[in-house]
């Protein structure tokens, strides 16, 4: 069993407005587009717990990204065109290279979708440029997301 450091994270919170060209013909959103909103919402919270925009992130730490490995995601109730929502983002779990983000979407103060992800953290194969390979996620990482 991975050594999993389990603490109270905090949580992150972004709006977004529900557009047409989000929506299906019958004005309700295309699922696949709330995991876009979603994997924004991931950049956002490593973006507020590091001080620092993604471009800056992967030049200071030196690594590839933290691509998806596992998603889940409980659809509730459905979101329209115009509607505002509200996503609260928390990172609840990191193990050694891989690490939980967890969403949760409301509409009109209820849940509306929930979403719970696996990432990983990945930096270049040093013997195939074309490549990436999981590596242990920085503890500077984890320690700053407990002070946001």
């Amino acid at each position: 069993m991975q050594d999993m450091q389990q603490v109270k994270r905090p949580v992150v919170t972004r709006s977004e407005r529900i557009y047409w060209g989000d929506c299906d013909p019958a004005g309700i959103i295309y699922y696949p587009r709330y995991f876009d909103i979603f994997d924004r919402c991931t950049t956002a919270a490593f973006e507020q717990a590091l001080g620092m925009g993604k471009r800056e992130l992967l030049k200071a730490y030196a690594f590839a990204g933290f691509p998806l490995v596992d998603i889940r995601a409980r659809f509730l109730s459905p979101t329209r065109f115009g509607d505002d929502v509200i996503i609260e983002t928390t990172v609840p779990d990191f193990r050694r290279s891989s690490f939980d983000v967890s969403h949760r979407l409301f509409k009109d103060g209820k849940v509306a979708v929930e979403c719970s992800e696996t990432r990983v953290w990945v930096v270049q194969d040093p013997n195939d440029a074309m490549k990436i390979k999981a590596a242990p996620v920085p503890q500077d990482v984890i320690a700053r997301f407990a002070q946001i």
